[in-house]
């Protein structure tokens, strides 16, 4: 079948999240703070092993109490913000005021960065007049982050998963950005980096391509053979 679309998952896909160093650097200067740069690296590790960065590495091992806000992060704003928090409060920290901060600052534009091969390769799509999604998991909008690196107009819609109720590998995700572009599933590619979660388009009928979750200097293995696949 013919691509005429395709469906593009955000962090570890597009955009990486800033190492949880930068993190808790951004932290400290919202709240005034500082730290040696040791403690920062400390800390940094011991935050980033609880799972506390989102769109960094999932947590070890999850806390008592807190399954079933990890299973429903995504459906709701609240919840989200209220397990990335709790998951950072597993680690003592010096001030208090830093769990909200280090929240909010994963809001932030600066905290994302587009991987090398995101730009190009979304250019090409709309030169050849391919309709672009965002599918993600995720519990907040990121459309900002879009705007703020000069990609948001070549993204035609978003289907955010805090928005609908519905995650990924729910189909009616990726349903709902088909729609949107007015294509068939059968004419769409979903691209992600999880074989489980972005595996779930194939449900409806999307052709998929997966790439691999790397830190941002790095590329995950690829957005170039999308344009390959979708010819």
């Amino acid at each position: 079948m013919p691509i005429d679309a395709v469906l593009f998952d955000f962090s570890g896909t597009l955009m990486r999240v800033e190492p949880a160093v930068s993190w808790v650097r951004a932290a400290l200067r919202m709240t005034g703070r500082s730290l040696d740069d040791a403690d920062v690296a400390r800390y940094a590790a011991e935050l980033e092993s609880a799972g506390a960065l989102p769109g960094g590495q999932s947590p070890r091992s999850i806390p008592p109490g807190l399954q079933g806000l990890w299973d429903e992060r995504d459906r709701d704003i609240t919840h989200h913000r209220d397990l990335y928090v709790a998951l950072s409060h597993q680690v003592p920290l010096p001030y208090p005021e830093l769990y909200d901060a280090l929240y909010e600052r994963h809001w932030d534009p600066a905290a994302w960065h587009p991987y090398p091969d995101a730009e190009p390769v979304l250019r090409e799509l709309a030169r050849r007049n391919v309709g672009v999604a965002v599918v993600s998991n995720i519990g907040w909008d990121v459309r900002p982050v879009f705007r703020a690196h000069g990609l948001d107009d070549l993204i035609a819609t978003y289907a955010l998963s805090f928005e609908h109720g519905i995650q990924k590998p729910d189909a009616r995700l990726f349903a709902v950005a088909c729609d949107a572009l007015g294509v068939a599933p059968e004419h769409a590619l979903m691209v992600g980096d999880d074989a489980v979660a972005d595996a779930g388009a194939a449900a409806i009928g999307c052709a998929v391509h997966l790439v691999r979750h790397r830190p941002v200097d790095q590329r995950p293995d690829g957005l170039l053979p999308v344009l390959r696949l979708v010819g």
